[in-house]
Parts: structure tokens; C-alpha cells; sequence
């Protein structure tokens, strides 16, 4: 019991707060309001998978929600001044690329550390988004192959979980079932012994810095199309929800370590958590208390978790 608990404990939690707020929340069963939350969910969850495959190397990218921002710009100005839309597509998931490579190299070559370098590329990335927009939003009627993108319904269900369920299974398939997976694990679990036995350490952190930033453009592209606009500040909000999404997805299934289903989870408990809190007409400010007690708490279960396994051996 104990072990079910220490894996499952905070998904079981998450299905009594779906039990709770279907019966105190109005409408919360309805089936638009389940689907509309895990829309919702994809974009957190794609980011937040970018974000698991950077921490899987033992590196933290604190950029991802300023670089979707300067993504979604570049998107969006692109398709407002009438370019291709894979053009604009391209450029979108180009521009998370293209920064997850600086974040690379300044980490591994620069020897800064990964808190800082983000940190920075998060300031440039906001920079530029703003400069790009003058401050002001992309807005107007896009054509319909752009926005479908997120707004599309192959065969009646909506291609924003699809986007999602794929971006998951993709990451777990490299985590779990690819010699690179294999080797950003052991980067980021014992990194010293993955240099001795071969392993270009450097290469794999570069490798997991990059594809967090090609999920923020992703989830750029598809915020951008699902909204039609693009402003320069409007993945934001996904910084701290992000990383709460990561940490409590370390709570479960593989306590103490970043996992990909734990992300996931993670990410629709939080949404779920948002959705219940707005239907019962809980205060805004609530939901910002909620997270943050989230973010400590599953940074000391995790910690917790470690610290047994240590003991043990």
C-alpha cells in the first residue's frame, strides 16, 4: 500500500478533486467543460514536456514561456502580413529551436549555468518581442489552414488533443525506447559516469535544451492559431504553471524523477484544479496561493523521495 501510494497517491488525489468538483461545481460534468479543460491542458502539457526533456538532463529551462511568446510574434506577424502559413509555422517552431540552441551552447560551451542562461534568454526573448510588436497584439481573420491547426475536428474530436497526446508519446517513445533517451537519462542521473562510459554529455544537455524549446514553439504555433492573434507577453502565464506541472509530475510514477505521464497528469490536475476553483467562483488570487503551495510541496515530497532512496542504498 505504501508503494501504490508513493507512485499513484497524487493521481489518485487528482481523481477525488474530479469526484469533488463534479459534485459541487456546476456544469464541471458537462461534456464541453471536460473537453474545453483538456484543450486547455495541451498547451500547458506541451510546454511543460519540453521543459520534463530539459530537467531529464539535469538542466532547467526557464525560457520556455518568454520563447513561445517571441514563437508565437514571429507566427503571427508572418501570417497577419499574408506570407505562406508554413512559413509561418516553420519560423514559429525555428524561433523555439533556434533558442533552445543558444541555451545550449551557452551552457555547455559557455559553462553558464542553466538557471542563469535561461534567465537571460528569457529577458532577450521578451526583448524581442516586444521590439518585433511595438508592444501592441497580431489580430485579425487568418485563413482557415492556419487556424485549424488547433481548431480542426478530424472525424468530430477536437486536433488540439491530438497534438498533445502526440507530442507525449513522441517524447515518451525517445525517453524510454531511443539510445538518446537512454543517454540524456543518464546525463542527467549521473552524469560523471555517463562522460566515463562514452556518453557526449554536453551534446545530450544541448539535446534536451533544444527540443524544450521546439515544445514552446509548438505550443505557440497552436495558441497563436486557436486564438488568431499573437501578442508579446502571451504565454506568460505558463511560466510557474509549467514548472508546477513538472514538480508534481515528480511526485508520481516515478517519484523524485522528471517523467513524461508524470508531466502529463500533472498538467491536467492543474487545469482541472483552475476550472473547479472558477465555476465555484473562487477569487482569482486563490488560484496564484494554490500554485504556489503546489510548487513547494512537490519539490519536498520529491526531495523526500530521493533522500529514502539514498538511505536505502
Amino acid at each position: 500500500m505504501r508503494g501504490i501510494l508513493e507512485k499513484y497517491g497524487t493521481a489518485i488525489a487528482g481523481l477525488a478533486l474530479v469526484c469533488f468538483f463534479a459534485l459541487a461545481a456546476p456544469n464541471f460534468a458537462s461534456s464541453n467543460n471536460l473537453l474545453n479543460i483538456a484543450k486547455e491542458t495541451s498547451f500547458l502539457a506541451i510546454i511543460a514536456i519540453g521543459f520534463t526533456l530539459a530537467l531529464v538532463t539535469a538542466e532547467l529551462d526557464l525560457s520556455v514561456a518568454d520563447v513561445a511568446s517571441l514563437a508565437a510574434v514571429v507566427t503571427g506577424a508572418l501570417v497577419h502580413t499574408g506570407q505562406p502559413v508554413l512559413l509561418a509555422i516553420a519560423s514559429g517552431l525555428g524561433v523555439g529551436l533556434l533558442c533552445g540552441l543558444v541555451n545550449g551552447i551557452a551552457v555547455t560551451r559557455l559553462r553558464v549555468p542553466s538557471l542563469i542562461a535561461t534567465l537571460g534568454m528569457a529577458a532577450m526573448a521578451r526583448g524581442f518581442a516586444f521590439m518585433l510588436t511595438d508592444g501592441v497584439s497580431y489580430v485579425g481573420r487568418w485563413p482557415a489552414a492556419f487556424t485549424d491547426l488547433a481548431r480542426g475536428k478530424p472525424l468530430g474530436f477536437p486536433i488540439l488533443i491530438l497534438w498533445m497526446l502526440g507530442v507525449v508519446l513522441l517524447a515518451l517513445f525517445l525517453v524510454k525506447w531511443t539510445r538518446t533517451g537512454a543517454r540524456m537519462t543518464a546525463t542527467g542521473e549521473a552524469g560523471e559516469s555517463a562522460r566515463l562510459a562514452g556518453i557526449n554529455i554536453r551534446a545530450m544537455k544541448s539535446v534536451g535544451l533544444m527540443l524544450s524549446g521546439l515544445c514552446a514553439g509548438l505550443a505557440a504555433v497552436l495558441l497563436t492559431s486557436s486564438l488568431s492573434s499573437a501578442a508579446p507577453n502571451m504565454a506568460a502565464d505558463y511560466f510557474l504553471y509549467a514548472i508546477a506541472a513538472v514538480l508534481l509530475g515528480m511526485t508520481m510514477f516515478n517519484p523524485g524523477h522528471a517523467n513524461i505521464p508524470g508531466t502529463l497528469v500533472a498538467a491536467l490536475i492543474l487545469k482541472v484544479l483552475g476550472n473547479g476553483l472558477v465555476l465555484m467562483g473562487a477569487p482569482y488570487y486563490i488560484q496564484d496561493i494554490v500554485l504556489g503551495f503546489i510548487i513547494i510541496a512537490s519539490v519536498a515530497v520529491s526531495s523526500a523521495v530521493l533522500k529514502k532512496a539514498a538511505f536505502k542504498f
